[in-house]
């Protein structure tokens, strides 16, 4: 495996990205798996390795959240990524869940209004009212109440469908604030996917 190194002008990160020969073999490993299946290794791997252990634990929960067991499909989960990181105006988020939306749902304008602003997609009632609720737990958490929740109970999601919806979430609110201050760039390969 070969990452290539950043030269000043290429830079991904505010702080020090380390080089392949500064991380660890299980961090080598995860950085592997994109590279063989992509043709690159995402920048939030290469960034977060600056603490290898907490890259570690941070990917297989993301991986859970996003890919694991739930009442939400996984196209579902990328559009609650890509609204909470344009709520946030993460560059980063925003630029690279879109592409997995496009990629996901096939379809370039989803992306698109979901990025802008979920409110102008063409969404049926269940996946508006998730997205006004990911959007209400992202600026306003302590708001929610239980007719948030009954709302959403009404169009079909279960107990368990909306701790999901809370949790990728809350997630995604992390990961904004992480790329957003430490001003993480996304791959220019995002610009492209699904295009």
């Amino acid at each position: 495996m070969s990452v290539a190194k950043a030269t000043d002008a290429e830079r991904i990160a505010r702080l020090h990205v380390p080089d392949e020969e500064d991380v660890p073999a299980e961090v080598k490993e995860l950085w592997a798996l994109p590279l063989e299946k992509l043709g690159f290794v995402p920048n939030v791997l290469r960034t977060w390795a600056l603490r290898p252990e907490h890259l570690l634990r941070w990917r297989k929960y993301m991986d859970e959240l996003l890919k694991g067991e739930s009442g939400l499909s996984e196209a579902q989960r990328e559009m609650i990524g890509t609204v909470v990181s344009a709520t946030n105006r993460c560059y980063y988020c925003v630029t690279s869940h879109s592409a997995q939306v496009r990629l996901l749902t096939g379809d370039a304008i989803l992306a698109d209004q979901l990025a802008v602003n979920h409110r102008h997609a063409h969404l049926e009632a269940k996946e508006r009212t998730m997205l006004d609720f990911a959007v209400k737990v992202t600026e306003e958490s302590h708001r929610c109440t239980e007719q948030d929740l009954d709302v959403l109970r009404e169009v079909g999601w279960s107990d368990e469908d909306i701790m999901d919806i809370a949790e990728v979430a809350a997630m995604f609110n992390l990961t904004n604030r992480m790329a957003s201050a430490l001003g993480w760039v996304p791959n220019e390969e995002y610009h492209r996917a699904g295009r």
